[in-house]
């Protein structure tokens, strides 16, 4: 645990980011873009390595990504792929985001599901292993990865991993893989590099059109002027914009870079305030209200498999040690999301949208301030 409270540096620092040497696995996908964008803004030299984007649109080719930093399509299953994008990039700093990401496709490919979560991040930490440029990885899990217990209050960060479907336990085993390779063979027993885990809230933006997450799944029924059918309404999870972890992983990045790095090299939460764990039900009510007349929605017939029904993350720790925190209470997160799908639908440039709620996220914090 790190001693003293950090500094509350709110915003990453450009003169720490500018020119320094990244690679993202998963830039492809909506928060590996966001990222993306916002460190090629910070002036930083990305490397993106992933696998093509798996939905039409996405965010990273209509903000055209490819043109903003170095991208590689790649797998990483793929052991010697991947090695051979960490030899060539030569990183300073490594943030994993490469993941299957979604529950319910968990059940239809388990085998996947482990071969991209867990082995994944055994490949990543190997390959970062054989390449002595990297002082800093931030392995990005999921709130999910706790046992969940269904009891009403947060996880905090020594709580037991789990999970019960696929995808969750798979975050899980990703935490305990971190866990081992950081004792083995990191620090004091082999390379110098850093390892930190983040384990944030569920996440909502614009740019993401992911199948089977509600946010995407509302916006297309919106827009086609039907009800969205929803699975669990009385589901509460810790909603947050998708800058909020994104800046947390960075100042977590920047902390593992500095003179006393090795103390915040272990787990950490990245969530909202228990105010804004909302069901379901609330937030497609928070976007209905601001889409217009006709937008609701339905509960879905049929059975589902199983998913948690109440879920949120302690993020007291990265307050006090990492000086992160939130600036967008959820009302507000669901307006800038809101309003980024209907600017970017009646043909407001995706790069243009995203930079610009970067910047006004940036400038929330302008001496301190919350929103």
């Amino acid at each position: 645990m790190p001693g003293a409270t950090a500094s509350r540096a709110l915003n990453p620092d450009p003169g720490f980011w500018a020119g320094r040497a990244v690679l993202i696995t998963g830039h492809t996908g909506f928060k590996g873009t966001w990222l993306s964008l916002w460190l090629a803004r910070l002036g930083a030299r990305v490397t993106g390595f992933a696998l093509a984007p798996e939905t039409q649109p996405s965010l990273y080719t209509l903000a055209d990504l490819p043109g903003r930093i170095d991208s590689q399509i790649g797998d990483v299953r793929d052991f010697a792929g991947l090695s051979a994008c960490v030899a060539a990039a030569q990183p300073e700093i490594v943030l994993h985001l490469a993941a299957q990401a979604l529950v319910r496709p968990s059940y239809i490919d388990p085998v996947g599901t482990y071969a991209s979560n867990v082995m994944g991040t055994v490949h990543l930490l190997e390959a970062v292993r054989g390449c002595p440029s990297v002082r800093a990885v931030v392995i990005v899990t999921s709130d999910k990865a706790y046992e969940n217990r269904e009891w009403v209050w947060a996880y905090r960060e020594d709580e037991p991993m789990g999970g019960r479907d696929p995808y969750s336990n798979s975050k899980g085993c990703a935490e305990l893989v971190t866990s081992a390779y950081r004792a083995s063979f990191f620090g004091e027993n082999g390379h110098p590099a850093k390892i930190a885990s983040a384990r944030a809230g569920n996440v909502i933006g614009g740019g993401d059109w992911s199948l089977d997450r509600l946010v995407p799944d509302v916006v297309r029924a919106f827009d086609r002027g039907e009800p969205v059918e929803i699975r669990a309404p009385s589901a509460v999870r810790p909603w947050q914009h998708v800058l909020e972890p994104l800046s947390g992983y960075l100042r977590l990045a920047e902390a593992l870079c500095g003179e006393a790095g090795s103390r915040y090299a272990e787990g950490w939460n990245f969530g909202p305030a228990d105010a804004d764990c909302w069901p379901v039900s609330e937030v497609v009510a928070g976007l209905a209200g601001g889409w217009g007349e006709g937008a609701t929605w339905q509960l879905a017939g049929g059975t589902h498999p199983h998913e948690a029904t109440f879920l949120k993350v302690d993020a007291s720790k990265a307050r006090a040690h990492l000086g992160w925190d939130r600036r967008l209470r959820l009302a507000e997160a669901l307006d800038w999301t809101g309003a980024w799908y209907r600017a970017q639908a009646k043909g407001a440039d995706a790069a243009t949208l995203t930079l610009e709620q970067i910047a006004r996220y940036e400038a929330l914090a302008q001496g301190g301030h919350l929103a």
